[in-house]
Protein backbone atom coordinates (compact mmCIF):
# COMPACT_ATOMS: atom_id res chain seq x y z
CA UNK A 1 0.00 0.00 0.00
CA UNK A 2 1.15 3.23 -0.65
CA UNK A 3 1.73 6.13 1.70
CA UNK A 4 1.67 9.74 0.76
CA UNK A 5 2.70 12.08 3.27
CA UNK A 6 1.12 15.83 3.40
CA UNK A 7 3.73 18.81 3.83
CA UNK A 8 3.15 20.01 7.08
CA UNK A 9 0.73 23.32 7.09
CA UNK A 10 3.32 25.82 7.12
CA UNK A 11 5.21 24.44 4.43
CA UNK A 12 1.54 24.30 2.36
CA UNK A 13 0.85 28.06 3.56
CA UNK A 14 4.21 29.25 2.62
CA UNK A 15 3.76 30.06 -1.44
CA UNK A 16 1.49 32.79 0.22
CA UNK A 17 3.44 34.85 1.89
CA UNK A 18 7.15 33.41 0.61
CA UNK A 19 8.86 37.19 -0.92
CA UNK A 20 6.49 39.18 1.16
CA UNK A 21 8.68 42.40 2.30
CA UNK A 22 9.01 42.03 5.92
CA UNK A 23 9.99 45.18 7.28
CA UNK A 24 6.95 46.59 5.28
CA UNK A 25 4.67 43.84 6.90
CA UNK A 26 6.33 44.98 10.31
CA UNK A 27 6.23 48.55 9.92
CA UNK A 28 2.26 47.80 8.67
CA UNK A 29 1.63 45.81 12.00
CA UNK A 30 3.43 48.27 14.08
CA UNK A 31 0.59 51.21 13.14
CA UNK A 32 -1.93 48.86 13.26
CA UNK A 33 -1.13 48.08 17.02
CA UNK A 34 -0.97 51.75 17.59
CA UNK A 35 -4.30 52.11 15.58
CA UNK A 36 -5.60 49.90 17.60
CA UNK A 37 -4.63 51.01 21.16
CA UNK A 38 -5.37 54.41 20.23
CA UNK A 39 -8.92 54.02 19.00
CA UNK A 40 -9.76 51.26 22.35
CA UNK A 41 -8.50 55.11 24.28
CA UNK A 42 -9.70 57.55 22.61
CA UNK A 43 -13.32 55.58 21.33
CA UNK A 44 -14.01 53.63 24.18
CA UNK A 45 -17.19 55.50 25.52
CA UNK A 46 -18.08 55.96 21.74
CA UNK A 47 -20.06 53.59 20.81
CA UNK A 48 -18.72 50.26 19.20
CA UNK A 49 -16.36 52.24 17.70
CA UNK A 50 -12.74 50.02 18.93
CA UNK A 51 -14.87 46.58 17.62
CA UNK A 52 -15.70 47.87 14.18
CA UNK A 53 -12.53 49.51 13.47
CA UNK A 54 -11.01 45.69 14.69
CA UNK A 55 -13.08 44.47 12.19
CA UNK A 56 -12.30 46.94 9.39
CA UNK A 57 -8.58 46.14 10.39
CA UNK A 58 -9.77 42.53 9.88
CA UNK A 59 -10.97 43.04 6.51
CA UNK A 60 -8.58 45.46 5.06
CA UNK A 61 -5.91 42.63 6.30
CA UNK A 62 -7.84 40.21 4.08
CA UNK A 63 -8.18 42.72 1.12
CA UNK A 64 -4.24 43.28 1.69
CA UNK A 65 -3.35 39.87 1.34
CA UNK A 66 -5.38 38.73 -0.94
CA UNK A 67 -4.41 41.30 -3.95
CA UNK A 68 -0.48 40.61 -2.88
CA UNK A 69 -1.02 37.30 -4.47
CA UNK A 70 -1.59 38.75 -8.17
CA UNK A 71 1.43 38.93 -10.24
CA UNK A 72 1.76 42.09 -10.22
CA UNK A 73 2.82 42.85 -13.70
CA UNK A 74 -0.50 41.59 -14.50
CA UNK A 75 -2.01 44.21 -12.91
CA UNK A 76 -2.31 46.45 -15.85
CA UNK A 77 -4.54 44.85 -17.58
CA UNK A 78 -7.28 46.07 -15.24
CA UNK A 79 -5.95 49.65 -15.70
CA UNK A 80 -8.60 50.67 -18.63
CA UNK A 81 -11.77 49.12 -17.09
CA UNK A 82 -10.92 50.61 -13.55
CA UNK A 83 -10.64 53.83 -14.75
CA UNK A 84 -13.47 53.54 -17.04
CA UNK A 85 -16.16 52.57 -14.70
CA UNK A 86 -14.63 54.82 -12.26
CA UNK A 87 -15.59 57.53 -14.69
CA UNK A 88 -18.41 56.81 -15.47
CA UNK A 89 -19.77 56.02 -11.96
CA UNK A 90 -18.55 59.84 -11.16
CA UNK A 91 -20.87 60.89 -14.18
CA UNK A 92 -23.09 58.71 -12.93
CA UNK A 93 -22.76 61.23 -9.42
CA UNK A 94 -23.38 63.87 -11.52
CA UNK A 95 -26.63 63.28 -13.22
CA UNK A 96 -28.18 60.80 -10.52
CA UNK A 97 -25.95 61.35 -7.37
CA UNK A 98 -27.37 61.38 -3.57
CA UNK A 99 -26.76 65.12 -1.76
CA UNK A 100 -26.11 64.82 1.69
CA UNK A 101 -24.95 68.36 3.45
CA UNK A 102 -24.53 70.45 0.04
CA UNK A 103 -22.67 67.93 -1.63
CA UNK A 104 -23.24 65.17 -4.43
CA UNK A 105 -20.79 63.07 -4.04
CA UNK A 106 -22.84 59.67 -3.43
CA UNK A 107 -24.46 56.98 -6.25
CA UNK A 108 -27.06 54.38 -5.56
CA UNK A 109 -26.09 51.22 -7.40
CA UNK A 110 -28.94 49.55 -6.37
CA UNK A 111 -27.42 47.18 -3.73
CA UNK A 112 -25.36 49.79 -1.87
CA UNK A 113 -24.54 53.52 -1.72
CA UNK A 114 -21.07 53.98 -2.51
CA UNK A 115 -18.20 57.01 -3.09
CA UNK A 116 -17.01 56.44 -6.69
CA UNK A 117 -14.02 59.20 -5.63
CA UNK A 118 -12.17 56.75 -3.36
CA UNK A 119 -12.21 54.08 -6.61
CA UNK A 120 -10.15 56.58 -8.51
CA UNK A 121 -7.46 56.99 -5.89
CA UNK A 122 -6.12 53.72 -7.15
CA UNK A 123 -7.76 53.72 -10.47
CA UNK A 124 -5.66 57.19 -11.72
CA UNK A 125 -2.22 55.72 -11.19
CA UNK A 126 -2.97 52.57 -12.75
CA UNK A 127 -4.24 54.10 -15.37
CA UNK A 128 -0.98 56.55 -15.32
CA UNK A 129 1.16 54.05 -15.01
CA UNK A 130 0.04 51.79 -17.62
CA UNK A 131 0.09 54.44 -20.05
CA UNK A 132 2.92 55.48 -19.63
CA UNK A 133 4.42 51.79 -19.82
CA UNK A 134 2.26 51.28 -23.61
CA UNK A 135 4.46 54.10 -24.78
CA UNK A 136 7.61 52.86 -23.83
CA UNK A 137 6.82 49.74 -25.47
CA UNK A 138 5.94 51.53 -28.59
CA UNK A 139 8.78 53.70 -28.95
CA UNK A 140 12.17 53.30 -29.91
CA UNK A 141 13.17 56.00 -27.41
CA UNK A 142 13.47 55.38 -23.82
CA UNK A 143 12.86 59.06 -22.84
CA UNK A 144 8.49 59.84 -22.62
CA UNK A 145 7.90 62.96 -24.99
CA UNK A 146 5.83 66.35 -24.80
CA UNK A 147 2.69 64.44 -26.39
CA UNK A 148 2.39 61.74 -23.92
CA UNK A 149 2.45 64.02 -20.82
CA UNK A 150 -0.08 66.11 -22.31
CA UNK A 151 -2.16 62.81 -22.72
CA UNK A 152 -1.32 61.95 -18.88
CA UNK A 153 -2.30 64.94 -17.96
CA UNK A 154 -5.86 65.21 -19.67
CA UNK A 155 -6.20 61.53 -18.32
CA UNK A 156 -5.61 63.10 -14.81
CA UNK A 157 -8.02 65.72 -15.40
CA UNK A 158 -10.87 64.80 -15.96
CA UNK A 159 -11.38 62.54 -12.50
CA UNK A 160 -9.81 65.56 -11.02
CA UNK A 161 -12.27 67.78 -12.18
CA UNK A 162 -15.27 65.88 -11.82
CA UNK A 163 -14.36 65.12 -8.15
CA UNK A 164 -13.65 68.81 -7.30
CA UNK A 165 -16.76 69.80 -9.10
CA UNK A 166 -19.46 67.50 -6.46
CA UNK A 167 -17.72 69.27 -4.35
CA UNK A 168 -15.09 67.37 -2.74
CA UNK A 169 -11.71 69.44 -3.22
CA UNK A 170 -9.84 67.57 -0.51
CA UNK A 171 -10.51 64.08 -2.48
CA UNK A 172 -9.66 65.58 -5.44
CA UNK A 173 -6.78 67.00 -4.68
CA UNK A 174 -5.72 63.43 -3.61
CA UNK A 175 -6.40 61.86 -7.05
CA UNK A 176 -4.47 64.87 -8.34
CA UNK A 177 -1.02 64.26 -6.18
CA UNK A 178 -1.58 60.50 -7.07
CA UNK A 179 -1.20 61.20 -10.64
CA UNK A 180 1.54 63.76 -10.33
CA UNK A 181 3.41 61.05 -8.99
CA UNK A 182 3.20 59.08 -11.50
CA UNK A 183 3.86 61.87 -14.09
CA UNK A 184 6.46 63.13 -11.84
CA UNK A 185 8.57 59.49 -12.10
CA UNK A 186 7.52 59.22 -15.30
CA UNK A 187 10.74 62.13 -16.06
CA UNK A 188 8.39 65.36 -16.20
CA UNK A 189 11.03 67.99 -17.17
CA UNK A 190 12.23 70.19 -13.82
CA UNK A 191 11.99 73.06 -16.65
CA UNK A 192 8.20 72.40 -16.20
CA UNK A 193 7.70 71.46 -12.73
CA UNK A 194 10.03 74.85 -11.02
CA UNK A 195 7.24 77.58 -12.52
CA UNK A 196 4.36 75.79 -11.38
CA UNK A 197 6.28 75.26 -7.74
CA UNK A 198 7.42 79.08 -7.46
CA UNK A 199 4.17 79.87 -8.87
CA UNK A 200 2.37 78.68 -5.94
CA UNK A 201 5.03 79.88 -3.51
CA UNK A 202 4.17 83.46 -4.52
CA UNK A 203 0.46 82.80 -4.59
CA UNK A 204 0.71 81.53 -0.71
CA UNK A 205 2.61 84.37 0.41
CA UNK A 206 0.37 86.83 -1.68
CA UNK A 207 -2.86 84.87 0.25
CA UNK A 208 -1.11 85.55 3.97
CA UNK A 209 -0.02 89.48 3.03
CA UNK A 210 -3.72 89.93 1.80
CA UNK A 211 -5.32 87.94 4.27
CA UNK A 212 -7.53 91.15 6.58
CA UNK A 213 -8.95 92.17 2.87
CA UNK A 214 -9.65 88.80 1.08
CA UNK A 215 -11.56 87.43 4.12
CA UNK A 216 -14.49 89.94 4.74
CA UNK A 217 -17.62 88.46 4.09
CA UNK A 218 -18.77 90.86 1.18
CA UNK A 219 -15.20 89.72 -0.45
CA UNK A 220 -16.31 86.82 -2.88
CA UNK A 221 -13.72 83.87 -4.32
CA UNK A 222 -14.56 83.12 -8.13
CA UNK A 223 -12.51 79.64 -8.02
CA UNK A 224 -13.64 78.07 -4.64
CA UNK A 225 -17.36 77.49 -2.80
CA UNK A 226 -17.62 79.36 0.53
CA UNK A 227 -17.27 76.49 2.66
CA UNK A 228 -13.66 76.73 0.97
CA UNK A 229 -13.15 80.30 1.33
CA UNK A 230 -13.94 80.01 4.95
CA UNK A 231 -11.63 76.65 5.49
CA UNK A 232 -9.11 79.18 4.29
CA UNK A 233 -9.46 82.03 6.36
CA UNK A 234 -9.69 79.84 9.27
CA UNK A 235 -6.28 78.43 8.89
CA UNK A 236 -4.85 82.10 8.15
CA UNK A 237 -6.55 83.19 11.45
CA UNK A 238 -8.33 80.73 13.85
CA UNK A 239 -8.65 83.36 16.69
CA UNK A 240 -11.17 85.86 14.94
CA UNK A 241 -14.32 82.75 15.75
CA UNK A 242 -12.21 80.61 18.92
CA UNK A 243 -15.91 78.68 19.14
CA UNK A 244 -16.89 78.50 15.86
CA UNK A 245 -15.54 78.21 12.28
CA UNK A 246 -11.41 78.23 14.65
CA UNK A 247 -12.95 75.73 17.26
CA UNK A 248 -11.64 72.55 15.59
CA UNK A 249 -8.53 73.95 15.22
CA UNK A 250 -7.89 75.56 18.41
CA UNK A 251 -9.12 72.28 20.28
CA UNK A 252 -6.84 70.17 18.36
CA UNK A 253 -3.89 72.24 19.55
CA UNK A 254 -4.70 72.40 22.92
CA UNK A 255 -5.12 68.74 23.17
CA UNK A 256 -1.46 68.27 21.23
CA UNK A 257 0.33 70.66 23.93
CA UNK A 258 -1.58 69.62 26.48
CA UNK A 259 0.16 66.05 26.23
CA UNK A 260 3.66 67.11 26.75
CA UNK A 261 6.34 64.38 26.28
CA UNK A 262 4.66 61.51 27.53
CA UNK A 263 1.14 62.12 27.46
CA UNK A 264 -1.77 62.46 30.24
CA UNK A 265 -2.01 58.48 30.02
CA UNK A 266 -4.16 55.33 28.53
CA UNK A 267 -7.87 56.65 28.31
CA UNK A 268 -7.33 60.00 30.73
CA UNK A 269 -7.38 62.85 28.07
CA UNK A 270 -9.38 65.16 29.02
CA UNK A 271 -9.68 67.23 25.90
CA UNK A 272 -10.44 64.44 24.09
CA UNK A 273 -13.10 62.69 26.80
CA UNK A 274 -15.02 65.57 27.77
CA UNK A 275 -15.82 66.05 23.57
CA UNK A 276 -14.18 69.37 23.26
CA UNK A 277 -12.16 67.68 20.31
CA UNK A 278 -14.76 67.12 16.88
CA UNK A 279 -14.37 64.01 14.95
CA UNK A 280 -12.03 62.58 17.76
CA UNK A 281 -11.78 59.15 16.39
CA UNK A 282 -11.70 60.15 12.71
CA UNK A 283 -10.28 63.19 11.07
CA UNK A 284 -8.59 64.48 14.35
CA UNK A 285 -7.79 61.79 16.25
CA UNK A 286 -3.94 62.39 15.85
CA UNK A 287 -4.97 65.26 18.67
CA UNK A 288 -6.78 62.60 20.81
CA UNK A 289 -3.97 60.37 20.64
CA UNK A 290 -0.89 63.25 21.02
CA UNK A 291 -3.11 64.47 24.51
CA UNK A 292 -3.01 60.72 25.84
CA UNK A 293 0.63 59.12 24.59
CA UNK A 294 2.33 62.42 24.03
CA UNK A 295 5.22 63.46 22.30
CA UNK A 296 6.81 59.93 21.98
CA UNK A 297 3.70 58.25 20.91
CA UNK A 298 3.75 60.82 18.17
CA UNK A 299 7.39 59.72 17.12
CA UNK A 300 6.09 56.31 17.46
CA UNK A 301 3.96 56.80 14.61
CA UNK A 302 6.12 58.92 12.76
CA UNK A 303 8.62 56.01 13.12
CA UNK A 304 6.05 53.34 11.75
CA UNK A 305 5.23 55.37 8.53
CA UNK A 306 8.81 56.37 7.77
CA UNK A 307 9.56 53.05 7.51
CA UNK A 308 6.56 52.00 5.62
CA UNK A 309 7.35 54.77 3.32
CA UNK A 310 11.02 54.33 3.01
CA UNK A 311 10.21 50.51 1.85
CA UNK A 312 7.86 51.34 -0.36
CA UNK A 313 10.65 53.80 -2.30
CA UNK A 314 12.73 50.95 -2.07
CA UNK A 315 10.08 48.78 -3.48
CA UNK A 316 9.59 51.10 -6.22
CA UNK A 317 13.17 51.63 -6.97
CA UNK A 318 14.07 47.99 -7.74
CA UNK A 319 10.80 47.11 -9.20
CA UNK A 320 11.20 45.20 -12.60
CA UNK A 321 8.94 47.07 -14.97
CA UNK A 322 8.22 51.10 -15.83
CA UNK A 323 4.32 50.20 -15.01
CA UNK A 324 5.60 48.99 -11.55
CA UNK A 325 7.95 51.80 -10.51
CA UNK A 326 5.44 54.42 -11.11
CA UNK A 327 2.41 52.38 -9.50
CA UNK A 328 4.71 51.64 -6.41
CA UNK A 329 6.19 55.19 -6.02
CA UNK A 330 2.95 56.59 -6.43
CA UNK A 331 1.19 54.66 -3.94
CA UNK A 332 4.17 55.46 -1.13
CA UNK A 333 3.76 59.22 -1.65
CA UNK A 334 0.02 59.13 -1.88
CA UNK A 335 0.26 57.03 1.69
CA UNK A 336 2.97 60.12 2.76
CA UNK A 337 0.54 62.48 1.48
CA UNK A 338 -2.58 61.54 3.98
CA UNK A 339 -0.20 61.51 6.64
CA UNK A 340 0.81 64.97 5.62
CA UNK A 341 -2.21 66.83 5.23
CA UNK A 342 -4.15 64.90 8.34
CA UNK A 343 -0.85 65.95 10.62
CA UNK A 344 -0.52 69.55 8.79
CA UNK A 345 -4.35 69.71 9.15
CA UNK A 346 -4.34 68.68 12.89
CA UNK A 347 -1.48 71.03 13.76
CA UNK A 348 -3.15 74.35 11.83
CA UNK A 349 -0.80 74.21 9.37
CA UNK A 350 -3.32 73.21 6.61
CA UNK A 351 -6.87 73.90 6.14
CA UNK A 352 -9.44 71.71 7.72
CA UNK A 353 -9.95 68.60 4.78
CA UNK A 354 -11.46 64.96 5.27
CA UNK A 355 -8.69 63.20 5.03
CA UNK A 356 -8.12 60.17 7.27
CA UNK A 357 -4.61 59.27 8.91
CA UNK A 358 -4.06 55.81 7.76
CA UNK A 359 -4.15 53.34 9.88
CA UNK A 360 -5.64 55.28 13.00
CA UNK A 361 -8.38 56.83 11.85
CA UNK A 362 -11.65 54.79 12.03
CA UNK A 363 -13.05 53.94 8.79
CA UNK A 364 -14.10 51.36 6.86
CA UNK A 365 -13.59 52.48 3.24
CA UNK A 366 -10.42 53.83 3.98
CA UNK A 367 -8.95 50.92 5.84
CA UNK A 368 -10.10 48.30 2.33
CA UNK A 369 -8.40 51.49 0.24
CA UNK A 370 -5.08 50.91 2.57
CA UNK A 371 -5.25 47.28 2.48
CA UNK A 372 -5.53 47.36 -1.45
CA UNK A 373 -2.65 49.74 -1.61
CA UNK A 374 -0.42 47.58 0.61
CA UNK A 375 -1.46 44.60 -1.31
CA UNK A 376 -0.34 46.55 -4.75
CA UNK A 377 2.96 47.60 -2.92
CA UNK A 378 3.77 43.93 -1.42
CA UNK A 379 3.01 42.11 -4.73
CA UNK A 380 5.18 44.69 -6.58
CA UNK A 381 8.14 44.25 -3.83
CA UNK A 382 7.50 40.40 -4.74
CA UNK A 383 7.88 40.51 -8.35
CA UNK A 384 11.11 42.43 -7.48
CA UNK A 385 12.44 39.99 -5.96
CA UNK A 386 11.06 37.19 -7.95
CA UNK A 387 13.01 38.76 -11.01
CA UNK A 388 16.51 38.87 -8.76
CA UNK A 389 16.49 35.64 -8.22
CA UNK A 390 15.91 34.45 -11.52
CA UNK A 391 19.23 36.13 -12.83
Amino acid sequence: MTVIARAPLLDRLRPFWQGFDGPLLLACLWLMAWGLLGMYSVGFDHGTRFVDQSRNFALGAAVLFVVAQFPSAKLMRLAVPLYVVGVVLLLGVEFFGITRKGATRWLNVGVTVIQPSELLKIATPLMLAAWFQWRENASASLRMRLPDFLVAFALLAIPFLLVAKQPDLGTGLLILFAGLYVIYFAGLSWKLIVPVVAAGVIGIGALVASEDHICQDEVKWVLLKEYQKTRVCTLLDPHKDPLGKGFHVLQGEIAIGSGGITGKGFMQGTQTHLEFIPERTTDFIFAAFSEEFGLLGGLALLGGFSVLLFRGLVIAGSAPSLFERLLAGSITLSIFSYVFVNLGMVMGLLPVVGVPLPFISYGGTAMVMLGLSLGLLLAIGRSGRAGRRSY
